[in-house]
């Protein structure tokens, strides 16, 4: 699913939820920039599948904007996320595959000490099949240390210690490389880290 359609999911999604709201806090929601989010609301509302109406009506008073879900809008979200929920579905059975694949070899390894690097729906999904294979991930890691996730303590990917660790699975949907990168100047041999998504070859990443 491409992005602008994500973002038109989201909005339609927003304004059909039916409580108030303005631009600047659906631009929040998005991540985006207020012009920017104007500039999506417009072209929805030329498509005719929201409608933007100001209130209140009475004279002097400050407009206010509403947004309203059109029928026509109303079917464009159910057939968005029709499509978003197939989309999820085949990356996450891809995903399942690959990451099935990569950490099978690990148990015969006798690896015991695995961490996640990465936080959210793709590490939900390592974590589930590592418990498959019968490995309890001792450790959870992001970018930046904070908060919780599946009872872990999110610890800074810095803080790392190679001998402390028999795997890390770099836990993203996002392409891999420059967390690759990262993790190899941390002093984590390639061998130990395993990916959702393969790795591009070395000549491929460095034209990409």
């Amino acid at each position: 699913m491409k992005r602008h359609q994500e973002r038109n999911l989201e909005i339609l999604t927003a304004i059909g939820e039916g409580r108030p709201l303005t631009q600047r806090a659906l631009a929040q929601r998005l991540g985006v920039a207020l012009g920017l989010t104007n500039l999506y609301l417009k072209r929805l509302a030329t498509k005719g599948l929201i409608k933007i109406s100001e209130f209140p009506r009475k004279p002097h008073a400050r407009k206010r904007l509403r947004y309203i879900l059109t029928p026509k809008g109303l079917l464009e979200k159910s057939r968005l996320t029709y499509d978003y929920v197939a989309y999820s579905l085949r990356i996450y059975r891809r995903t399942r595959e690959t990451l099935r694949e990569t950490l099978s070899h690990l148990p015969g390894n006798g690896a015991k000490r695995v961490v996640l690097y990465g936080v959210g729906e793709a590490a939900e999904l390592a974590y589930v099949t590592l418990k498959e294979l019968g490995l309890e991930p001792v450790g959870v890691y992001a970018r930046e240390a904070g908060g919780d996730f599946l009872g872990f303590s999110v610890r800074a990917i810095d803080e790392i210690l190679d001998e402390l660790v028999d795997g890390v699975v770099v836990a993203t949907f996002d392409r891999p490389e420059p967390h690759l990168a990262h993790l190899s100047a941390l002093g984590i041999p390639p061998r130990k880290v395993l990916t959702l998504r393969r790795p591009l070859p070395a000549d491929a990443s460095e034209q990409a």
